[in-house]
Order: structure tokens, then sequence, then C-alpha cells
């Protein structure tokens, strides 16, 4: 039985998104994070350290070390993007600000790539409108766009892309693939080119940093759907199917080459695991997965039908691989971060399907949350600068103590036109009734704009205390140069963020523990078992200072010396 699809969409609906208001709602999502700040901890300080020492010659290509350590995550790709803008910037910018401009790129490419693929989806047969009696439906250019426009904000307002995307590593890699190939499995077989192009860039990209398994589920799943399209002709999905199949094979094998065709499989047989799973997937992808699945539901009947509705059943393909890899592979928001893009693209297809009564309640509960939040920011914010209110100020001292605010006069302006756009937004959408489609995800997408930027402009320097290595290192090295330290200094129990953080914030030439003998210092982790002192006898060894960060006191690093035998020959 064929059912007609649920959208019932006017052509006075489908009016697209100013582009210039799309344009700096996107760089005032992007830039924010990629700027003026210190590398975070852990992952975002520990792919750094690794692309430092590939720029700076000191460990080989294809098997990067760091202090005699192999990465964490398989995939030189990131590390390459990263050393490549080092050595290509590195007199011009300081190395960790030139090393996030490629992952900068692969944000705008993940965002780029959802619009692009969400048009040709929608462009497809089984997505148009019902079509009216007397003419005035939403024609297919103008009703892509606008769903295209839909699908870009529904990923932007996804919670749990903000601080993931802004970090220099892997994940931000394949993240941006996954979209690559997305679009290009939604674009074939219309057209071949472009989408081939993105394809060979989205598996090969994939396998380069690490998700051989993904490449291989995902780039089968597309292939298959390719040849089940009934809107094209044979030729073209035969075409566009044995393309990407041929480009799964390649990549494959050049996985198998590499030694890279691994899937760290675990289980998560724990039950406060499993609620933890339940949490992330709550929050992560909030607000797309509930309008996601009013989309499961009212095209339910596209989706079981023979008909192969490419347009429902691409991005459910995505969403369920990158699910499934949530539940068995750690750490599971990383994974999770993959599925975005498509969670987006079928919360887009909710919309020509919501009540009006629903897209009144999105916008009422986006309007509080997002204004309460920005509230929060901005008192904390001036308790900090200023001492009153006393509550948040005295909260603030006790988790960060010895924080000393700063103020920029350029954070702050940029804070306060965010902040004024949003007022000026909202009063937009609630005096005029827009009919445009896209109007349910627009202060989302806004409201999550703005917390991100407000974060990284007025709460930066707080965060950069708390979040960085820097104001430990520092503690380290003052200690090392009051006691006259030379040379290289092993590390003990520490991890590959911690090395990489000592080695460029802290100048030291970190090597591994087996040279702490050549080295007569050691830096040492606190709490690393056994401990250094059942490694390092006392005899030989003692300490001369402990440093440590902060806003954790636990987190505490051990600074030793060995004792010269100062016994006459």
């Amino acid at each position: 039985m064929n059912h007609p699809t649920p959208a019932i969409v006017a052509q006075s609906a489908v009016r697209p998104l100013p582009r210039w208001a799309l344009l700096l709602l996107c760089l005032a999502y992007a830039v924010p994070g990629f700027v003026g700040r210190d590398p975070w901890r852990n992952a975002d300080m520990a792919a750094f350290g690794y692309m430092r020492e590939l720029a700076l010659g000191r460990t080989p290509w294809m098997s990067p070390l760091l202090a005699g350590m192999p990465p964490d995550t398989d995939g030189p790709l990131p590390y390459w993007l990263g050393a490549w803008a080092i050595q290509a910037l590195g007199g011009w910018l300081p190395m960790d600000v030139a090393a996030r401009l490629p992952f900068a790129a692969l944000l705008a490419v993940t965002l780029a790539a959802t619009w692009y693929c969400m048009y040709y989806l929608a462009r497809s047969p089984g997505a148009q409108p019902v079509a009216f009696a007397f003419g005035g439906e939403a024609q297919p250019a103008d009703y892509a766009r606008a769903m295209a426009d839909a699908a870009l904000l529904a990923l932007i307002a996804c919670l749990g892309l903000a601080q993931l995307s802004h970090e220099i590593t892997s994940h931000l890699t394949q993240l941006a693939c996954t979209a690559l190939l997305f679009f290009a499995a939604a674009a074939m077989p219309w057209r071949m080119g472009g989408p081939a192009a993105a394809a060979a860039a989205g598996l090969f990209g994939l396998v380069l940093s690490g998700a051989p398994a993904l490449a291989a589920l995902l780039g089968l799943g597309g292939a298959w759907l390719v040849w089940r399209e009934r809107g094209a002709t044979l030729r073209a999905r035969a075409a566009g199917a044995g393309a990407l199949l041929g480009l799964v094979l390649a990549s494959a094998a050049l996985a198998w080459a590499l030694g890279l065709w691994d899937w760290r499989v675990v289980s998560a047989d724990d039950a406060k695991e499993w609620h933890s799973l339940l949490r992330l997937f709550t929050w992560f992808s909030w607000p797309a997965w509930p309008l996601a699945l009013w989309t499961l539901w009212r095209w339910r009947h596209q989706i079981t039908s023979r008909a192969w509705h490419r347009h429902l059943l691409l991005p459910l393909w995505f969403a369920l691989v990158a699910a499934l890899a949530t539940l068995t592979t750690r750490p599971a928001d990383r994974a999770l971060l993959l599925g975005l893009p498509a969670f987006a693209v079928l919360a887009a297809f909710a919309l020509p399907t919501l009540r009006r009564s629903i897209s009144a309640l999105i916008d009422w509960f986006t309007l509080l949350f997002f204004s309460i939040s920005a509230i929060a920011i901005w008192v904390i914010w001036v308790a900090v600068q200023t001492g009153v209110p006393a509550k948040p100020a005295a909260n603030v001292a006790k988790l960060a103590p010895g924080y000393a605010p700063a103020f920029s006069l350029l954070a702050f302006g940029v804070a306060l036109a965010a902040t004024l756009a949003w007022c000026a937004l909202v009063w937009w959408r609630a005096a005029r009734n827009r009919a445009a489609i896209w109007k349910s995800l627009v202060l989302p997408a806004s409201g999550a704009t703005l917390g991100w930027l407000l974060l990284m402009t007025l709460w930066l320097p707080l965060l950069d205390y708390g979040r960085s290595f820097a104001p430990q290192v520092a503690r380290v090295t003052a200690a090392l140069d009051a006691a006259g330290a030379r040379g290289c200094v092993a590390g003990y129990g520490l991890s590959r963020a911690q090395t990489a953080a000592l080695a460029f914030h802290g100048g030291l030439d970190m090597v591994a523990p087996a040279q702490a003998q050549a080295c007569g210092w050691v830096v040492a982790d606190a709490a690393a078992e056994p401990p250094v002192r059942a490694v390092l006898p006392p005899g030989q060894w003692r300490k001369v200072a402990s440093a440590t960060r902060p806003t954790e006191r636990t987190d505490r690093l051990l600074i030793l010396q060995r004792v010269m035998d100062e016994t006459p020959p």
C-alpha cells in the first residue's frame, strides 16, 4: 500500500534563511574555541604533543612517539594535519594556534557537508511534500534549500558538538570524514564527480584517523542504498553503488596494509555504566534526538515500505552505526559525535510534520533554557570581576584558588554583541509569526552558539586556568630552575597529555622512564602505580619539590633528583 507523504509544506514556508545570517551564525560557532586558548586536558593536549614532535622532526611520521609512548588512538592523519600546519605557519603563529587551523577547516567541512547532504536528500522523490489540489505547494529546489538550512541549524544546536568539535583530535577528523561520506551517499547517483571525491576523502580519512570498521560499515550501507534508489536510472545507480563499493574495498586494503584494522569493542555490563550511557544519549544530541524520534514515527510508513526511501534510511543507517559504536567502544561520547549529522538530518525531516503547539513549546523551552544560561554566565563573570554578588565570587575562589581575574575589552565587546543579538532574535521570533519551515530550530541553534561564545569569551581565562596544564607546569619548571636542573627530564607514571604539557609549556626535554638514570631528573605522578619510590630507591633519589594543579589538589607531580655518589674512587 502506498502511503502519502506526511509532509505538508506551502511555498510560503520554504523561504531560505538569509545567507549572511547563516554564515554569521556558523562563524560565531566555529571560531571561538579555536583561538585565544591553551591546549586543554586531556585529549586536546596529548594530540598537540604528537603534532609538535612530528613538526620538530623528533619522531617518525608513520609511528609517532612522545617520550617513548605511542598515541592512544590509531591513525596518523590528525597528527599529520597539525604537524604540517605547524611547519607551514610555525614562524607566523604560535604552534598551538597553527595546529588548530586544519581542524577549524574540518569543522567547516562538517557543517557544509551536512547542508549539502540534506539538500540532496530533500530533492529525492519520496521526500517531497504533498501536492495541493490547486497548487501552492513548495517547489522542490526551494524546499530542499529550506530543509538544508534546518538540518544545519539542528546540527549546531546539538549540545555535544560544541567542545569536541573544537578539539584537535582524531575524533573531529572522523566527524568531518563521516559527514563527507554522508554527503557522497546522499548525492549519488544524481551526481558523480564531487560526491565520488568526497567519498574517497571520507573513507580514506576514516581509515587514516583510526576508524576503518566504521568506514566499511557506513560505506557498504551507503552503496546498498544508492543501488536501491528508485528515482534514478539503472546506469546511474550502478555507477554510484560501484564507485562507493570500490572505494570501500580500497580503503579496507589500505587499513590492512597499515595494520589499522581494529575495533576495540568493550562491554557495558555495569548498571552504572548503562545509566551513564543513557544520560549521554539524552543530553549529547539534544534537541535533535526528540525530533528524530518524531520523524521515525510520522514517516514510519515510508521507512517500512518496499520503496526504499533513501532520504530516511540513509541517515537512519548512519545514526544506528554511530549508536552501536557508542555502546561498544570507548570513549562513548567521541563515538556518538559521529552520528550528529545523521541525527540533525532526521530532526529536520520532522519539521514539515510538526504541529504549531509543538513548535511553540520548542521555542519557549529554548528561550528559557538559553536565556537563563546566558544570565548565569554573565552574573558569575561580573562576580569574578567585581566580587558582587559575593556568593558566586566565593564559589569561584573555592573552586579555582589563586585565580587572578583578567579583563579583555575585545572579549567583553564580542560577548555583549552576541547577547544583544540574542535579545533581538528573541524579539523577532516572538513579535512576528514567521512561516518559514526552519523557524523552530533558529532559537536552539542560536542559543547553543550564544552559550558557547560566552564561555569562550567571558569565561575563557577561568576555563584556561582550570582546564590547562600551564599553571601546574609553571610550578614544576620553577622548582627545576631553583634546583639548577639541566638537560633532559624523565617522566614516570605521566599521561601523554602531562608529558606533552611539560614539553610545550615548560620547554622540557621529556624522555622515557628508562632514561631516568642518564638524565638525573624525574617528574613523577604522585598517584602512579607502583609508586615512584618503589622504582627509584630513596637512597639514590631525593624529592626536590612537588607541584599540584590549582583546581585539583589530588593531582600532584613530584620532582626528584638523582643523588650523586660523592665517595672518592
